[in-house]
């Protein structure tokens, strides 16, 4: 009895001891795989150098096929061994797939829609990759695949994952043509993108790690590497957009704030030692009385110009300007009275609304209408603010705000106010603007978090 026990380990032992062998084996074909697929994707996109290298690799039998959380690509064995013996190109294709999303941190950005926002974001990286006049990921297209693009590029604006995503909830797709669409160009695994509590820590370090390896990227691109940026398609456009300065409308506005009296108590200056000892003296006489003003740094001029050309989508310059009311109605940022204008512009100025109260901002918004829908033409803004500095309607002008798409004829001359170009993020294409004016690209607060 005691033999036929020992002989019964002794099976186990060496069924363990070939399974762990086994095991071991496929995980290091899976790496080899992998490493084969990143160099040869280097030797051609040698600018994603550290992009292409900024993994560790790990087998997983529970993952289909592959997928990234942002620091790792996990695979599964069986599954990534039958891809390459199927066509190594879609291994590469594959993975610099990942490689993308982790470029335009897809994995880090939410939507409520959570099954739309992963379909956007494959064909986001599946439209960059069939972009790519390169050998290592050359693949012809389906009838679907070019269908969607045609469809897609009709909007004449960079297609990155928030604006893909957008036209998708806009077709109103039947449930029998989303199937077709996932299963036409989902690639890999994102099961690693959804955490039931999210871990902000990791998220910002993974979100600073990735984000100098973009912008290391889009300089190689415009210097050393410019015959592949020609190569790239729209890989380049899109990198820019992303890298584009995206701000929070608050913190824009605080750089043309200045320094004001306001009727209110200082509580900053105020002794509180000196108050408590004379109520404690006299009982009712305090020695010391907070004074009844203070200075504050908040804004009295202001401009706001909206771009009512055609160019411009009526419902984004809507949303604008309620987010505009919402921060000039806070009088934490605004003194109590004020001196703002409010143009729509095209190529004239169609109508200045100045607001000096809280009543006439509400009363703005409640009839608000658009104007315009003509060409472009910026000057004719700036020419008018310049004849209202004249006139001497403003005290203290420090800025003026165009909400524009970027596409239209700029001043020559600097004018002698700060200029911020605010661009929609779902409609922006990269643009230059002159030297003396600042472009921040403003994000709507909807969906996407």
């Amino acid at each position: 009895m005691d033999a036929y026990k020992s002989k019964v380990e002794e099976i186990q032992e060496n069924v363990e001891y070939a399974g762990k062998e086994a095991a071991e084996k496929l995980d290091l074909i899976g790496k080899s795989i992998l490493c084969a697929a990143r160099d040869e994707l280097y030797f051609s996109m040698r600018f994603m150098d550290v992009a292409l290298s900024s993994f560790a690799y790990q087998m997983d039998s529970r993952v289909s096929l592959f997928g990234t959380d942002g620091s790792c690509i996990y695979f599964h064995p069986q599954q990534l061994g039958g891809l390459y013996r199927e066509n190594r190109i879609l291994v590469n294709r594959g993975y610099l797939h990942m490689v993308l999303h982790c470029v335009f941190r897809h994995m880090l950005k939410r939507h409520t829609d959570a099954r739309y926002w992963n379909l956007s974001c494959d064909i986001a990286a599946e439209h960059i990759i069939d972009g790519l006049d390169l050998r290592p990921v050359r693949f012809s297209r389906s009838l679907l695949r070019r269908e969607i693009y045609r469809k897609l590029e009709g909007t004449k604006k960079v297609l990155h994952a928030e604006r893909i995503c957008r036209c998708l909830l806009g077709w109103e797709l039947a449930e029998k043509e989303l199937v077709r669409l996932e299963e036409e160009f989902c690639v890999d695994d994102h099961r690693f993108w959804e955490r039931t509590e999210p871990d902000r820590k990791r998220d910002e370090e993974l979100n600073r790690r990735w984000s100098r390896i973009d912008e290391r990227m889009e300089t190689d691109l415009e210097t050393f590497s410019r015959d592949a940026a020609r190569q790239s398609g729209s890989f380049l456009g899109i990198l820019k957009v992303e890298n584009t300065q995206k701000q929070d409308y608050r913190e824009l506005l605080r750089r043309f704030a200045v320094y004001r009296e306001e009727m209110t108590a200082d509580l900053d200056t105020f002794d509180y030692g000196y108050y408590s000892y004379g109520m404690s003296l006299y009982g009712n006489m305090p020695l010391i009385e907070p004074l009844e003003t203070r200075e504050v740094k908040k804004i009295t001029d202001f401009v706001v110009v909206i771009d009512t050309s055609l160019s411009c989508s009526g419902e984004i310059t809507r949303k604008f300007l309620e987010e505009t009311y919402s921060v000039l109605s806070d009088s934490g940022s605004f003194f109590q009275k004020v001196n703002i204008h409010i143009l729509q512009c095209d190529e004239k100025v169609h109508a200045d609304v100045k607001i000096t109260s809280r009543e006439e901002l509400e009363a703005y918004m409640e009839h608000f209408e658009l104007y315009g829908e003509g060409g472009t033409d910026f000057r004719p803004a700036f020419v008018h603010v310049e004849e209202l500095l004249g006139r001497g309607e403003f005290d203290s002008l420090k800025g003026l705000v165009y909400f524009t798409d970027g596409y239209g004829i700029y001043p020559e001359k600097m004018p002698p106010f700060r200029t911020v170009f605010v661009f929609p993020g779902e409609e922006y294409s990269d643009v230059d603007v002159p030297a003396w004016a600042a472009k921040l690209v403003w994000k709507e607060k909807d969906s996407w978090t």
